[in-house]
């Protein structure tokens, strides 16, 4: 269902710093990070659906994405990795791209999608399922501060969402200025394997199907496979322009690692 924490335009050497978990059935065919073809977009790829969960570009533009919980699903949705891409692959700013896809949404099951624009110093929240959350916007500005996106509204305080956010802030905290060992960062914060009591959980489905899901790194046997946390990724953007994107993924039972580090272009 994956989990994301970003500090946005509050850091005085870090204009983004993103941490992001990927969950998927763990026969669900993949690829790792690296620049797709053309070697303008960098992220993993969904080998199936064809689309990302979490990629960026050569010219400061970063989408991700995680599901939404819901309890009914259409019978032929539209492949979900396809906006973070299809955003990737434009030119429209954050603000267009998403009055476009609200136009779309319901062709889609549930999403939550954040786009941004590292140059113009914008970023977007768009989802689906807003009246589900009790918000009547299904597209907003996120604002500069520390924000946590599960599988319910941004910032919404599922027990999960609120450890990663305690533990992100006190990470921040600890660094101050200085530069931020990444991989450490990864390892600290989203490999926390503690579940909620059954009484803190959301309720949309049964507990014995919530309960298994509600750690922020996740592994499950659920009814239709196993099921967990295929990727950790952290992607940081400096003041500079400099981005520095890593992921620890796992391929064929064996956890592997790789960092790409590029300029951000003037366009």
């Amino acid at each position: 269902m994956c989990i994301a924490v970003f500090m946005w335009q509050t850091h005085p050497k870090y204009p983004l710093i993103l941490l992001h978990n990927r969950d998927e059935f763990y026969s669900r065919p993949t690829e790792p990070l690296a620049w797709w073809e053309g070697e303008t977009i960098l992220g993993g790829k969904d080998a199936l659906g064809g689309g990302t969960w979490l990629g960026s570009t050569r010219d400061g533009r970063i989408a991700f994405l995680t599901n939404f919980r819901e309890v009914e699903m259409l019978s032929n949705p539209k492949t979900r990795g396809d906006l973070p891409l299809r955003f990737l692959q434009g030119n429209k700013s954050p603000e267009e791209f998403a009055e476009q896809v609200v136009k779309e949404a319901d062709e889609y099951n549930g999403f939550n999608l954040v786009l941004a624009d590292i140059c113009t110093s914008s970023m977007v929240y768009v989802f689906n399922r807003p009246n589900q959350d009790h918000l009547s916007l299904a597209q907003v500005v996120v604002t500069p501060g520390i924000h946590v996106l599960t599988n319910a509204a941004l910032d919404a305080p599922w027990p999960k969402a609120e450890r990663l956010r305690h533990n992100f802030k006190e990470f921040i905290d600890q660094y101050g200025e200085s530069d931020f060992p990444i991989k450490e960062m990864v390892e600290k914060l989203m490999t926390n394997t503690v579940k909620d009591e059954e009484c803190m959980l959301p309720g949309i489905h049964p507990p014995e199907r919530e309960q298994p899901l509600s750690s922020i790194f996740v592994e499950a046997e659920l009814s239709s496979g196993h099921y967990g946390t295929r990727s950790s990724s952290a992607l940081f953007v400096k003041s500079n322009k400099e981005v520095t994107f890593y992921e620890k993924y796992l391929e064929k039972k064996q956890w592997k690692d790789k960092m790409v580090t590029y300029k951000i272009s003037e366009r």
